[in-house]
């Protein structure tokens, strides 16, 4: 009989070298996919190039792969399992005494290792190479005078004594402190508007807003242009910084440190903390999957239904595609506990891949 703990290393090696070969794989694809992307987007930037676009897709590639390792980690576990099954070394394992439990921890702590590593090597570096790669397309876009797009339209409000100001751009960069597209609300003390500026762009400066090319509406006024105008503020960097940042671009150790400054600068951190709970959810998430994908393949070896097991593979990975998205967004809007709302589907989810287990090996 072969000893326990050779069979778990054996086991755990079969594991982390498919591990290895899909994670190549699915970089490659990704690499691929988003180098034919920014060349479409930003080939015509002046100091485009084809070494840059390389470069800045290899720098969005950890961040993007974090994204997938949920999934992925469903695939190598059936993978691996229907591997071995196909050479009946799973039949021999069961054969010698060995129970399902005793044959799957190997592959549940190759899933917890991949989820530590993702949480502290890969978003990490995710984060950093991700600002590189928007400090990269900043620069193209400027030297090009284009500005850059965003779903994200910032509004601003400013009250300072008796101001109040409304700043609102369909675009920004540098942290928010240069807006594009910029109009301006100002409005008097009974909430009336009394006057409206749309200008090309608005820098941060102290003290104050700089527009550029504005022109002013006013109610008993005809409309003028200026050159450049100025629009008092109290606005800090750091504010614009904290209160613009996309949580997924701040990396694992910087969490709680962006979540105590936004919170002194009174900004909601519901975003931030689901961030935190998520990626440090993550090594029990990849276990959960692991022990659903070992449900699906113990099921294959004995019914030999690779249909079946495409499939189950195929539907788990869109239910946790769905709920992902719907945690984060329950957890970010404030409408669940951030804590409630990442960590009730990671227990869920453990506790139903340990149910499957327990009822096919025990009934």
């Amino acid at each position: 009989m072969i000893a326990a703990p050779t069979l778990s290393r054996y086991f755990f090696k079969r594991y982390i070298i498919t591990s290895v070969w899909f994670l190549l794989g699915v970089c490659g694809i990704i690499f691929l996919a988003d180098f034919s992307e920014t060349s479409r987007r930003m080939s015509g930037f002046v100091g485009y190039t084809v070494t840059g676009g390389l470069l800045m897709s290899a720098l969005r590639l950890p961040l993007i792969l974090q994204q997938t390792i949920p999934t992925l980690t469903l695939f190598i576990g059936m993978t691996t399992l229907i591997a071995l099954n196909r050479r009946s070394e799973l039949v021999v394992t069961r054969a010698a005494g060995l129970s399902v439990w005793q044959f799957v921890l190997p592959f549940v702590a190759g899933a917890f290792l991949i989820g530590i590593v993702a949480t502290t090597v890969i978003n990490p570096i995710g984060a950093w190479g991700q600002d590189l790669a928007t400090s990269m397309e900043t620069d193209w876009r400027k030297a090009s005078n284009a500005s850059k797009p965003s779903n994200f339209l910032p509004w601003l409000r400013q009250i300072d004594g008796d101001s109040d100001t409304v700043i609102g751009a369909k675009s920004f960069d540098n942290g928010g402190t240069r807006l594009f597209n910029v109009v301006v609300f100002h409005f008097d003390k009974n909430g009336r508007i009394t006057l409206r500026q749309d200008a090309d762009s608005a820098t941060l400066e102290n003290g104050y807003w700089k527009l550029n090319n504005v022109l002013d509406t006013r109610t008993d006024a005809p409309a003028s242009r200026k050159e450049t105008a100025q629009v008092r503020t109290n606005l800090k960097q750091e504010f614009l910084q904290e209160s613009l940042s996309k949580p997924e671009s701040v990396a694992f150790f910087n969490i709680l440190r962006k979540i105590e400054v936004a919170r002194s600068f009174g900004i909601s951190t519901k975003a931030l903390e689901t961030q935190f709970h998520s990626l440090l959810s993550l090594p029990l998430l990849l276990v959960a999957m692991t022990l659903i994908a070992a449900t699906v393949s113990l099921r294959f070896s004995r019914m030999a239904q690779s249909r079946s097991v495409i499939l189950g593979g195929i539907v788990c990975g869109f239910v946790l595609y769905v709920v992902s998205v719907l945690v984060k967004a329950f957890g970010s809007s404030g409408v669940v506990p951030p804590f409630v709302a990442v960590w009730i589907p990671v227990i869920v989810a453990l506790a139903l891949g340990a149910t499957i287990l327990l009822h096919q090996e025990d009934g």
